[in-house]
């Protein structure tokens, strides 16, 4: 897990003082490419970590080796575990590293660190084929839920809708590209795309964060309601058993191996809120894939077919 070893390569060059990409390989059990890269995301979320060139270089700690991060700021602190949060949610291991390393820090800059470190998800798993890249209020947002202020903004739904909103931003959720703000609002916990938003404005407001709260798990309950929504038509396709993941791709998480046939094709149920939905994702296979079952489905790839042929003959 990458948490592990960020914590890992930065506790290692506070004892050796300085290191270099080969030495956190080999001790890390990683390759050089991959340390390298390691020690440059530290670097870019703006911890004092920089290199050092010509013979006897290295990277390290701006101030030399340390026992403890006393030497890092506040800005510094929520920097790594920004970088560190996401990834630390998914390991057991490395939340618990990541707690001894909150007991290292200036007791002053705690608060901060613990926040920062579960301000932000990571879900890996698509509910659309589109990627975007990180939007530049994602930082803003980020700084908002450390600091527990309120912010205000400008916000369009699905339905094409604007309104303005005033929310209490409790976490913030990085799936697969696309940014989500979980949000205390008057009418409770609500979910916001961040490319939505626009008019950011972070306010001297105090924000209300339950002290139980939880970003992973308040993700999880979304993720539960959204999914069961996207579910609700399912159909049994045959598929080329080394094209299953691009299936995946288009349904993400609702799709079921049902095992292997006879003639090397695999036996797959997919799923989606309608029977349209369905057959719009599959009409691009052409005979690539075959439709077992429900006729619905069948249905609406013959209309679709026919509305082509009649299109371009």
């Amino acid at each position: 897990m990458r948490a592990d070893r960020l914590v890992a390569t930065l506790l290692m060059m506070q004892a050796r003082g300085r290191v270099t990409a080969a030495m956190l390989a080999d001790e890390l059990e990683i390759s050089v490419a991959t340390a390298r890269r390691d020690l440059e995301a530290l670097s870019a979320a703006g911890i004092p970590v920089y290199p050092q060139p010509g013979r006897g270089g290295g990277w390290q700690l701006l101030g030399g080796a340390r026992t403890d991060l006393s030497g890092l700021s506040s800005s510094e602190a929520q920097a790594l575990f920004l970088l560190l949060g996401p990834a630390a949610s998914l390991a057991p291991e490395a939340k618990s590293a990541l707690r001894k390393l909150v007991r290292a820090l200036p007791e002053t800059f705690r608060a901060d660190a613990e926040a920062a470190a579960t301000a932000v998800v990571v879900d890996h798993s698509a509910w659309s084929e589109l990627s975007h890249e990180k939007p530049a209020i994602v930082a803003e947002l980020e700084a908002a839920v450390i600091r527990r202020r309120g912010v205000d903004f400008d916000y369009v739904n699905r339905a094409g809708d604007a309104t303005r909103q005033s929310v209490d931003p409790l976490g913030l959720v990085d799936k697969n590209a696309t940014w989500y703000l979980i949000a205390g609002t008057a009418s409770g916990r609500r979910s916001y795309r961040v490319d939505r938003m626009s008019s950011l404005a972070i306010t001297d407001r105090v924000a209300e964060h339950p002290a139980d709260f939880d970003v992973a798990a308040a993700w999880n309950d979304i993720v539960e309601v959204v999914e069961s929504a996207r579910s609700q038509t399912s159909a049994t396709v045959l598929v080329d058993a080394g094209l299953v993941h691009v299936l995946r791709g288009q349904f993400g998480r609702h799709v079921d191996e049902l095992g292997i046939e006879p003639d090397g094709r695999a036996r797959v149920r997919v799923a989606a809120p309608a029977p349209l939905m369905i057959a719009q994702h599959l009409a691009g296979w052409g005979a690539g894939i075959e439709v077992v079952e429900p006729d619905s489905v069948q249905a609406e790839l013959a209309r679709i077919s026919r509305e082509l042929g009649g299109l371009y003959g």
